[in-house]
């Protein structure tokens, strides 16, 4: 991945949707009578919208429908740099990458769409090698399709955290 260099805000999408595809297991944050409700999922980056799955027994699959705000974060890579790592007199930092995003949430209802998104994800997730097919006539993925609830977010912010060297002008 080329990165832009130290700390800054970048809105290059680019750049988002590539850390995105990278480490796609977000922190999907949704707010109920002010409390927050935070549940960590694969999402795939699809045609310009995010796509997820959530057990119909996690107290958040009830908010992701229906246009409901909801706020992701994306973890890029992440490290402690101790300063015994520089010839100079730096000072320990974190080096990180963030991306945030907001978007409004839509419930997918069709079975059938469900059953091929389990199976699309799974084939991206296994990727390059694809040790594992999940097979479309699995009789076990078609006994769970009833326990699944299949989301998708159109986001409407988006805004990275790059965060990569400390006192450095590049």
């Amino acid at each position: 991945m080329n990165y832009p260099p130290k700390y800054h805000q970048d809105n290059d999408q680019n750049h988002l949707i590539e850390v995105i595809k990278t480490y796609p297991l977000a922190t999907v944050i949704s707010v109920e009578n002010n409390q927050p409700l935070i549940t960590h999922l694969p999402l795939i980056f699809k045609n310009g919208k995010l796509v997820g799955h959530i057990d119909v027994y996690n107290p958040q699959a009830n908010l992701l429908k229906n246009g409901n705000e909801v706020t992701l974060l994306f973890s890029g890579p992440e490290c402690y740099i101790s300063p015994s790592v520089y010839g100079t007199t730096q000072l320990p930092t974190w080096n990180y990458i963030k991306v945030h995003l907001k978007g409004h949430v839509d419930a997918i209802e069709s079975k059938e769409a469900l059953k091929q998104s389990l199976i699309s994800m799974t084939e991206f997730l296994e990727a390059p090698d694809y040790k594992y097919v999940l097979e479309p006539d699995n009789p076990r993925l078609d006994r769970n399709l009833d326990y699944i609830k299949m989301f998708e977010i159109s986001i409407t912010h988006w805004e990275g955290k790059f965060k990569l060297s400390q006192d450095k002008k590049t």
